[in-house]
């Protein structure tokens, strides 16, 4: 049976603020007056648990039962929340129950495991596999083989110490010789480089320095979640944020009890959808964060052939260091090879060795006799044909791993023979050869892994080996098809409106690679692909020691889209892009000379006087670039969902990939007459438009909410597919302009009008104006490239 949809306290829009030291409880408290001005109704707060001293994102949790210290404590929470009460907002909290950090002097919870083994009450909080590396958990700390760092481990009573490094020492091994000392522990520190193909811990990706946590287990549930839900019984906080629920062993059991513990308060998981993928259905949950929707905005603002001439030019420019010819499925096959026989090498054996131990012991005889490498092979042909982030139980697995993708992957074999293999492999994932302990074990790990594989593959390595249009590198995007149609857009919308109403919506995050506006910015390039062809044959012509063309080409694009910024910011986002490529350098395997190159185009090309023409061509696109701001904060700010906005984004907002979307944010004071004043469009459209959104919102939330409706509004005349409109339960109009570059070379509006429904409709940016019939849309947007239009009472 399906449980319940939550439904208490949903909220009409929420705003995200990054929580760090330097931005800690007080400091949220005091933007409290300033944010609730704008028309939001929950403060939206990333982890608020104690973390890793410093840690400016919080997601390194070391102790789930205490508020962090650095930010206030859980009194500093408190007040913070008290101050949004009055304010009338409420809170919604980020939570990470996938992992902890694995920085044993901070997380109590692991120290104990490192010093008492199996039988510590610990034991069954993290996901480790005692029976691998001899029973001890491999810690890869060293700097290097542990013949050249053995003198920099020195005991100190019961601790042993590298560096900054401790680790508690077993019960009467202190006094050992260091070699035999190392032996007794129940862990042993090696060479880093070893995580990579021996580590018997679960982690967070191929980050070694979060570990996995068994919150599938009742008791680790309640211990990890204890401070969470009584801070939400007491009403400290309001709803939940769940962090990466692909990498738990079961989401669907996970979700079903969260749900049951809150009583059924908003959540929303931080699930990835690829394209048209459903969100399971039997997750008691009111939707994604929103990475969906967002892909869905970008797309109906960029030019699907202009986008196809961007992709030849792309082609020709950065031959022939584009990954094989630029193509974008490939890149995606080829990545997904590299992460699993690299990065993810350990986890790929460890799902071997399940593999392996199942047909070793099956009483099937189409089990018996498959040798370990086969399986392995089948199995990293499988998982690079997998086109979503992991299969779940509550979805039809045979729609997930294919006939289509097993018979792909048979013919990537060398003999026929292997076949069998694939088809194994496939049956076992699908669990078509029982529900044993094994068998679960097994399809448990199949899926973590295809979810760690999809999101190092695609987000953190193909996104930087296919580079033709930056905007639709984004999570959750399509890069190889990045256009949406207002078709497919207003499809898309009627089924979030129907099946996931609360959902959240996003534009901008802590953790896109550009903001909305940046992106907005880019999509203009896909309307004047020749007009850039030739600015960046210009540029590259003056520019000096271009390391090579594809960086270029991505340099050349940031700098566009980010505008007139500090050299340290462009040269920051262009050294984790060559590193996150992994083409000529790398964050393990780094290049000193071809970084130095890098850095050294960056400062004479894109931020040298070359870039000033780039700059210029930007500076004559600007009336375009702006039509997609507030076409992109419009669109998100009345579509179905609940809208998420990122801290500083009601104004234009220009970041790129973190830590550089992660820096502070001045929030201005609020005047005392500010509760109702109107902002002057011309003074800042985007925050005018935003806070006329976010006000509207909050004072009719029946137009946006779980009963509300949502219809297409189709304008007539020979530009009407610049038009894109549709109406909220026939109370709030939203037409946005698409496409503007396009559209004034093809000589504007020409007469196109937008049919409204019955009744007058008053412009609720520009108060004064009402609209009935037929109205001219070069009238609608006289003012502003976008309109958002309410129905007069009668």
């Amino acid at each position: 049976m399906t449980p319940e949809r939550p439904d208490p306290a949903v909220p009409t829009a929420t705003y995200r603020l990054q929580l760090q030291p330097d931005f800690p409880f007080g400091a949220a408290a005091d933007a409290v007056p300033y944010v609730a001005s704008l028309g939001v109704s929950h403060l939206h707060l990333s982890p608020v648990l104690e973390a890793v001293p410093g840690s400016a994102h919080g997601y390194d949790v070391v102790d789930h039962a205490r508020v962090r210290e650095e930010l206030g404590g859980e009194e500093g929470l408190r007040q913070l929340a008290r101050t949004a009460r009055e304010h009338r907002l409420g809170l919604v909290v980020d939570i990470v129950p996938n992992h902890m950090a694995m920085s044993p002097r901070h997380n109590h919870a692991l120290w104990e495991v490192l010093r008492d083994g199996p039988a510590s009450r610990y034991a069954r909080w993290f996901d480790i596999d005692w029976e691998a590396q001899g029973g001890q958990v491999l810690l890869p700390v060293l700097g290097g083989p542990l013949g050249t760092e053995i003198d920099r481990l020195k005991t100190d009573g019961d601790v042993l110490r590298y560096y900054d490094h401790a680790f508690p020492l077993r019960e009467g091994t202190a006094q050992l010789p260091l070699p035999q000392l190392l032996d007794a522990q129940w862990y042993r520190p090696v060479w880093w480089r070893l995580a990579r193909t021996e580590l018997n811990y679960r982690r967070f990706f191929s980050i070694s320095e979060l570990i996995g946590v068994r919150v599938e287990d009742p008791e680790v549930f309640e211990a990890t979640h204890a401070t969470i839900l009584r801070l939400l019984r007491e009403g400290v906080i309001d709803g939940l944020r769940v962090d990466h629920p692909d990498g738990l062993a079961d989401p669907d059991a996970y979700l079903r009890r969260l749900h049951e513990a809150t009583g059924g308060r908003w959540t929303v998981v931080e699930k990835i959808l690829s394209d048209d993928e459903p969100l399971p259905a039997s997750w008691p949950v009111a939707g994604t964060t929103g990475y969906d929707a967002l892909r869905h905005v970008d797309g109906l603002f960029t030019d699907p052939a202009g986008f196809g001439e961007l992709l030849g030019q792309y082609r020709r420019f950065a031959a022939p260091q584009t990954d094989r010819g630029g193509d974008w499925d490939a890149t995606v096959r080829r990545a997904a090879y590299k992460v699993l026989t690299h990065e993810l090498a350990t986890e790929v054996d460890r799902l071997t060795r399940a593999a392996s131990r199942l047909c070793a012991t099956s009483p099937e005889p189409g089990l018996r006799d498959r040798a370990p490498w086969a399986l392995r092979t089948a199995l990293l042909e499988l998982l690079v044909r997998l086109e979503v982030y992991r299969p779940y139980a509550s979805v039809d697995a045979a729609g997930v791993v294919t006939e289509e993708a097993a018979a792909e992957a048979r013919l990537a074999f060398a003999v026929p023979e292997e076949a069998g293999a694939v088809d194994v492999v496939r049956d076992l994932v699908l669990g078509r050869y029982g529900d044993g302990p094994g068998h679960v074990e097994f399809r448990t790990r199949f899926a973590q892994t295809a979810s760690a594989l999809r999101a190092k593959s695609v987000e953190d390595t193909a996104f930087y080996r296919y580079v033709p249009l930056l905007s639709a590198n984004e999570v959750g995007g399509d890069p190889g098809h990045p256009a949406v149609s207002p078709e497919r857009f207003h499809a898309y919308c009627a089924r979030v409106q129907r099946d996931w109403p609360a959902t959240g919506t996003v534009v901008s995050t802590h953790d896109t690679k550009r903001s909305a506006d940046v992106r907005a910015a880019l999509h203009v390039l896909t309307e004047c692909p020749g007009r850039w062809a030739d600015v960046l044959a210009e540029v590259t012509r003056t520019g000096e020691g271009v390391p090579d063309a594809q960086v270029a080409w991505a340099a050349w694009q940031t700098v566009f889209g980010l505008g007139p910024a500090e050299e340290e910011r462009v040269r920051g986002a262009l050294l984790k892009h060559v590193r996150e490529a992994g083409l000529h350098t790398s964050w393990t395997e780094q290049e000193p000379p071809y970084e130095e190159a890098v850095a050294r185009f960056v400062a004479a090309g894109p931020c040298g006087a070359p870039g000033e023409r780039v700059a210029a061509f930007r500076a004559s696109l600007e009336p375009h670039i702006r039509a997609n701001v507030l076409g992109t904060a419009l669109v998100q700010l009345t579509m179905p969902g609940v809208p998420d906005l990122y801290q500083g984004t009601e104004h234009e907002y220009r970041a790129l990939v973190d830590p550089d979307n992660r820096r502070p944010v001045a929030f201005r004071p609020v005047p005392a007459d500010d509760a109702d004043a109107d902002v002057d469009t011309d003074t800042d459209a985007k925050e005018a438009v935003t806070r006329a959104a976010l006000r509207l919102r909050a004072r009719r939330p029946e137009v946006f909410g779980d009963t509300a409706s949502y219809a297409p509004l189709t304008a007539e005349g020979p530009a009407a597919a610049h038009c894109p409109a549709f109406v909220r339960s026939g109370e709030v109009l939203t037409a946005v302009t698409r496409l503007s570059l396009r559209l004034a070379e093809a000589g504007g509006w020409r007469g196109t009008l937008l049919p409204l429904p019955p009744g007058r409709w008053s412009d609720v940016l520009e108060p004064g104006r009402e609209f009935t019939g037929h109205a001219p849309v070069a009238d609608l947007f006289a003012r502003l490239p976008v309109a958002l239009l309410e129905r007069v009472p009668d």
